[in-house]
């Protein structure tokens, strides 16, 4: 016998926030969404974390369309490799196809990925949470000295230098290095305060 599933409706928080994004938010703003109907021309590509307290449009206070957005676990970017990658493509994409002219890595602070590492957790019952930090070793080692409450800083700034640096071995983003056509930026949000620290592409010694 078949068994006939039907689709659960939205939770109810979410379902009214479409309604009131369609009543009060949509009509203000419908000049503009009729355009982006027909036009995609982010000028920015922000990688940030998946951490649902890190919301990139809020940050930087940014109009709909002018964000490529990419969010992963620990706002990590994994060095350029062959074969199928969701990060790559979407790199690859805002850059070689939408022609962005800058790129924002962003950490944040209270990162619970970057924590996991800075603590030693045990992560042997998420083995895919585990192989993805995999991403961050090179952070890791660099900050190995840092001792104490300023070793998660410490690795939160250096993940973010590094991932920069794994963002350099993508072949659209070298081409667009070396054309001068594209900017590279390291940033560090902290939650509780709303700042946001420029950390800079550069890797720590």
């Amino acid at each position: 016998m078949q068994r006939t599933t039907h689709a659960s409706p939205a939770p109810r928080a979410l379902a009214d926030g479409v309604a009131r994004f369609r009543r009060e938010v949509f009509p203000a703003k419908a000049d503009l969404f009729a355009h982006l109907a027909t036009v995609h021309r982010p000028t920015t590509l922000f990688v940030g974390c998946s951490d649902a307290r890190v919301v990139p449009e809020l940050i930087t206070q940014s109009e709909p369309g002018e964000l490529f957005v990419v969010r992963t676990a620990g706002n990590l970017v994994p060095a350029h490799a062959l074969g199928a990658d969701g990060v790559a493509a979407s790199i690859e994409y805002a850059v070689a196809v939408l022609g962005v002219t800058d790129v924002v890595v962003c950490g944040h602070s209270a990162c619970g990925a970057m924590t996991a590492l800075a603590e030693g957790a045990d992560l042997s019952g998420a083995a895919s949470v585990a192989g993805w930090l995999r991403h961050a070793d090179a952070s890791v080692a660099r900050t190995a000295r840092v001792a104490g409450p300023d070793r998660l800083s410490a690795l939160i700034r250096e993940n973010v230098r590094a991932q920069l640096a794994n963002l350099a071995t993508h072949p659209s983003v070298a081409r667009a290095l070396t054309a001068g056509t594209l900017t590279l930026h390291g940033w560090v949000y902290d939650i509780r305060s709303g700042g946001v620290t420029d950390v800079g592409p550069g890797v720590a010694g």
